[in-house]
């Protein structure tokens, strides 16, 4: 995952090595499809808001899974009923003539357990309208290995804020149907995310939100695409310096990080004889590693949908220039209790390359999208109701 691709190095390359097998494809065969059962007892508690919140955790997560289980059924029988390499998209529905708007609040802090649930509709305040942004148009990138249907309570919630939320599936990754193997390069890695700038309206901006390396591709986009970015956004991701390659920064923590040595490993479909392909990690170590602070129900939904990490665009250094790159707003937000990058290397990553303000989500694994979704809208809101600087 963008969060399996933690820290690589040439050394590390003969520590765990996998080899493909010599059939077209290289992805790994789908395991016996097993999943905890989704129906557990509740616990007798007297306060009716955590029990709601546990009620809408556990929905999404079970509605997730369910979406999952039924793919893997349509994908076995031939019967998709829609284009595997298509992207998920959800759009909010503008035509009310209820007007939305919300407050900043401190989002970093880590809400008790007797803290009631916050939906969308209770982040209001009478000065601040969400017609007021800048955009109401959020891009959201996946980490390697993961896809869009990471980003599902995260989608949910931003929707019934009234926004419009893309989640693609990067090549090679969720549904899309390309072997992950094949990826050479970061322009057919991002190919789905391209394919969406092209087809914006002329003058119409986008905010770009990248997990793990989806840093490295939203970085890509923004050199691209620098007038249709409002600003960009990065959690617990790679935010590169011109020059650099995501394999370069995550190699900064490779010495420290035995859990991810541990997970990861490499696939090599071109013989060992040359570079490796793609990275997989191995699913003993995705709780530990990855969603130490998640609910069993999205480790599960997890575990059946990560895909291998394709090498090529982790090792790809970036021309990043301060006329395109450099005139986007960034924004990061750390995740604290994070395994696969570890607040260290976020902490140098932003010491390096400041972006213009540093959130934190306070307990929360690498996927604060299932550990900490409410933390992290709240956040997502606060930055879009930060105005556009005047020129």
């Amino acid at each position: 995952m963008g969060n399996s691709v933690g820290c690589f190095s040439s050394a590390q390359e003969d520590h765990l090595t996998k080899k493909t097998s010599n059939s077209s494809s290289n992805v790994k065969k789908d395991p016996a499809f097993f999943l905890p059962s989704l129906s557990s007892s509740k616990k007798q508690n007297n306060n009716i808001d955590n029990i709601n919140k546990e009620q809408l955790d556990e929905d999404l997560a079970e509605q997730a899974i369910a979406a999952a289980m039924l793919f893997r059924h349509h994908q076995r029988n031939g019967t998709l009923p829609f284009p595997r390499s298509s992207s998920v998209s959800s759009t909010s529905h503008q035509g009310s003539n209820k007007k939305h708007s919300f407050t900043k609040s401190s989002s970093s802090r880590q809400r008790s357990l007797a803290d009631p649930l916050f939906k969308p509709s209770q982040l209001v305040n009478q000065d601040l309208k969400i017609e007021d942004a800048e955009t109401k148009h959020l891009i959201l990138v996946h980490g390697g290995g993961f896809g869009a249907w990471c980003w599902y309570k995260i989608i949910t919630l931003l929707v019934e804020s009234g926004f419009t939320v893309d989640a693609v599936d990067l090549t090679g990754s969720g549904i899309h149907s390309s072997d992950t193997n094949t990826i050479m390069n970061l322009s057919q890695y991002t190919k789905p995310l391209t394919d969406i700038f092209h087809k914006l309206h002329q003058g119409e901006k986008v905010i770009l939100v990248g997990h793990d390396i989806g840093g490295a591709c939203i970085s890509y986009l923004m050199e691209m695409f620098p007038s249709q970015i409002a600003k960009s956004v990065f959690i617990a991701a790679t935010m590169l310096q011109n020059g650099q390659s995501a394999l370069d920064v995550l190699s900064q923590q490779t010495g420290s990080n035995d859990l991810m040595r541990q997970a990861q490993v490499f696939l090599y479909a071109n013989g060992k004889d040359k570079p490796p392909t793609a990275i997989d990690l191995d699913k003993e170590f995705l709780a530990d590693l990855l969603f130490n602070q998640s609910s069993a129900k999205d480790i599960a939904l997890a575990s059946v949908s990560m895909r291998p990490i394709p090498f090529a665009p982790l090792a790809e250094k970036l021309s990043l220039s301060d006329k395109n790159y450099g005139s986007i707003r960034r924004f990061y937000v750390k995740t604290q209790e994070d395994c696969a990058i570890p607040v260290s290397l976020q902490e140098s990553m932003i010491e390096s390359n400041p972006p213009e303000q540093v959130f934190q989500v306070k307990g929360s694994d690498h996927a604060p999208f299932f550990s900490k979704p409410q933390a992290l809208h709240r956040i997502l809101i606060e930055i879009l109701q930060i105005p556009p600087k005047q020129t």
